[in-house]
């Protein structure tokens, strides 16, 4: 279902109402509400496998999407992040909505796809009203950080790719309210698992904005992603690289490189990522490119 705009907003939802308000959506998403299909489901397994076989089934061609197509679910019951981790959030605390788009590039030129649509996230996070928008920054490939601790994270498949297109779904899921449940949950999943693979904090946005709601999050992003996506289909990766450096958490701190989340593969002092995306690591024996991949980045013991 299409949403409709109207020309004034709704009053910001009521602490108390969890649910999405489409009209008001739809007001603050503006002009581009028209043209990007939204569905609000009660419950699915997952957006983004909905979306990627909807895709798989359109002709393998540049036109066959013109416009992206974007569908929010309060509850996803098989929902997961990187490497298949499962994404656990109570339905009203968690914003959970995938993209489907066709970009018009090849398999190789999605290089970078999720940190540059990390530097979006940020930037319409930044665009509310929260407190300390400086420390809501960017962890390295797909994590988006808030004082340090896990915002947002970025799930990016492609359903298919020729060599003019790639067709592709973008997973995001922002912690809005909730931080405590959310944090008790994964400290109990963490508990009997050993200290490097234990992942990042979890937090909501509701520590740095108190009335945050999806609401106003779900516009936020989606206003910050419409041009993202255009960007990165005309330039790639390497017109965001400058943003995504001054955005990163880890920014000349020691870091380890972790294979499946408990090997450590390599250690250094994060020096930002270069044109492709690529980490850019600095070791004793030189510095190192790290493409993304079953790799997790951790601060090393004793990091400031």
């Amino acid at each position: 279902m299409n949403m409709n705009a109207s020309k004034t907003p709704s009053p910001a939802p009521a602490a108390a109402d969890w649910r999405i308000d489409r009209e008001r959506a739809v007001t603050l998403f503006g002009p581009h509400a028209h043209d990007w299909p939204i569905e609000i489901v009660e419950e699915t397994g997952s957006t983004n496998a909905d979306l990627i076989a909807r895709v798989k089934a359109l002709p393998r061609k540049a036109s066959a999407l013109p416009r992206p197509i974007v569908r929010v679910a309060y509850l996803q019951t098989a929902g997961r992040g990187r490497r298949d981790r499962p994404w656990y959030a109570e339905p009203g605390n968690a914003l959970l909505f995938s993209v489907a788009c066709v970009l018009p590039r090849p398999l190789e030129g999605l290089a970078g796809l999720s940190l540059a649509m990390g530097v979006a996230l940020v930037a319409g996070l930044r665009s509310l009203p929260v407190a300390g928008p400086g420390q809501i920054a960017l962890k390295w490939p797909n994590d988006v950080l808030l004082e340090g601790d896990k915002l947002a994270g970025i799930l990016i498949e492609t359903a298919w790719s020729k060599e003019d297109a790639s067709a592709v779904v973008i997973g995001i899921g922002t912690n809005v309210k909730g931080a405590d449940e959310l944090a008790a949950k994964v400290g109990e999943l963490n508990a009997s698992a050993p200290p490097q693979a234990r992942g990042t904090v979890p937090t909501a946005l509701q520590r740095a904005m108190p009335n945050a709601n999806l609401t106003d999050t779900l516009a936020a992003e989606l206003n910050a992603l419409e041009p993202a996506l255009l960007r990165f289909g005309a330039e790639g990766f390497a017109s965001f690289q400058p943003r995504w450096n001054a955005l990163h958490a880890y920014a000349g701190r020691e870091v380890v490189l972790l294979k499946q989340g408990l090997e450590e593969i390599a250690r250094g002092v994060a020096a930002g990522v270069d044109e492709c995306g690529q980490l850019l690591l600095d070791t004793p024996s030189g510095r190192q490119a790290i493409s993304t991949g079953d790799v997790s980045l951790r601060l090393a013991d004793g990091a400031a």
